[in-house]
């Protein structure tokens, strides 16, 4: 048995302790922030924060964590209001949202470590492959948050956690009728 903490939550993983720590988290933990990309550590869609270091997860067998604290996107912030997530949006940096979890992550910790990051800083941390190519926005929403965190700059909301059921089934007046 494999024991360590996931979002704040003591668990026990009576799994292989070779399992990679991204099956772990998605299929034990049914935590689906981190994405499976490549497998070999390059792409940074598994990227977790484990005692304060951005990690992949699809690189390190749960094993390797014991008696660790692992944070995933959704142990950072259910509400959407961590200032990397809240200047992401603000900054037009989401695209299709696939690497968007772990960029997430490696933000957070290079932002705990260093709230005013240069371009070389960011780019360092910031390894994550993102193939819509939005790199220049997300730096620049990664010194935004940095200045948030310092109280510098205010963000005036979080994005809404989800879309109501009653607005989901609202048409939209610019698509009827086309196909």
């Amino acid at each position: 048995m494999t024991k360590f903490t996931v979002n704040n939550q003591p668990v026990a993983y009576q799994i292989d302790p070779d399992t990679p720590l991204l099956w772990a988290l998605r299929d034990a933990s049914n935590l689906t922030s981190p994405k499976y990309g490549c497998g070999t550590g390059d792409c940074g869609a598994c990227m977790v924060d484990i005692d304060g270091r951005a990690v992949m997860s699809c690189q390190i067998a749960i094993k390797g964590v014991e008696g660790s604290f692992v944070t995933t996107l959704e142990g950072l912030s259910r509400d959407r209001s961590h200032p990397v997530q809240q200047t992401l949006v603000a900054e037009g940096a989401i695209m299709c949202g696939f690497c968007t979890p772990g960029i997430v992550m490696a933000a957070a910790v290079l932002l705990k470590a260093n709230p005013k990051p240069s371009d070389a800083d960011i780019d360092a941390a910031i390894t994550n492959l993102c193939r819509c190519g939005t790199y220049p926005r997300v730096r620049r929403a990664i010194h935004r948050a940095g200045r948030v965190l310092l109280g510098l700059e205010r963000i005036a909301a979080a994005p809404p956690p989800g879309i109501s059921a009653e607005d989901a089934a609202r048409s939209v007046p610019a698509l009827e009728g086309k196909e």
